[in-house]
Formats: C-alpha cells, structure tokens, sequence
C-alpha cells in the first residue's frame, strides 16, 4: 500500500460518519481514529503486523468469576472515567486462555497501556488506555460481545 491509497483511507475516514477504522494489507496493519466534538481530527497509525492466533471461548466458570472480581461502585463519582469500546466486537481481557489479564481491579494503568482486546472480523485490536489511573471496574465479562462506545472499565484517575 503507497502513501497516495494510505491519504485516500484518511480522506475517506474523515467525510465518513465513523470514529474508528482498522485494515491489514500485506505484512502491515492501518489504523485510523477520528475524534467528533468541535475539532475533527485523523490521525494514522501504521503497524508491521503479527498474526495472532484465535482464542478459544472460556468456560462460563471462568466468566463468572472474572464478573465477580468486579466492585460495586457509587452512582456518581467525578473521578472514574470510563475506558469505551471503539469497536463492535468480542471483549477479551487477555491475549489467549493461558495468558495472564492485561489489566484487572485494582491494577494502576498508565496512558498507552493495553488493557484488553476487542476481535472484530477475526482481528484482534488491542485497545489502550487513554487515561492513567486504578482500574476500579471491568464492566464487561471476559468473551462477551461488545457495542461501539460500551464501557469496557472504569478508571479512578488521580
């Protein structure tokens, strides 16, 4: 893919009415994230890609007890910050069954790192955190399908 196919993506991605988009050619993995609000901005992400191996589904004794680790919080609180699903996809807290978590409760979290995956058309996109703080909450269990903009955790910044 050339610089000319790389700037069409970019001009194709801002007229859309998308926030997010993901695409792999060759050995090589394009991604690009909008922002909406009162500035629009593209900015494009290019990684040499690795394949990753598909991740078998857990049983449901082990999506249970990754909800109960989770902790009841207050309704409103001025300093949690959610970390929100970019994508439809499959939410996976680890990057294979016997892999250990990439983040859970209790864990102090920096801008940048990744906190889970989201698989969307058998991609898996690492999804990092943009706020540096104490996972306080994971919203969602291990293996469940996600929606665009769902909370995936709650951050106590700080």
């Amino acid at each position: 893919m050339d610089l000319k196919e790389i700037k069409r993506l970019i001009e194709i991605v801002e007229d859309a009415k998308i926030s997010h988009f993901n695409i792999e050619v060759e050995n090589m993995k394009i991604e690009i994230k909008k922002e909406f609000g009162n500035q629009a901005s593209v900015a494009p992400l290019i990684i040499p890609h690795a394949p990753v191996n598909a991740m078998p589904t857990p049983s449901p004794v082990a999506v249970a007890a990754d909800v109960e680790k989770s902790v009841e919080l207050p309704k409103k609180d001025d300093k949690l910050v959610p970390i929100k699903s970019q994508m439809v996809g499959t939410f996976y807290t680890s990057p294979g069954p016997d892999s250990p978590v990439y983040a859970k409760v209790g864990d102090r979290i920096e801008i940048g790192k990744v906190v889970c995956i989201i698989e969307a058309m058998k991609l898996f996109n690492e999804i990092e955190s943009e706020v540096a703080g104490v996972i306080e909450k994971v919203c969602v269990p291990n293996a469940t399908p996600v929606e665009y903009g769902q909370e995936l955790f709650l951050i106590r910044i700080g």
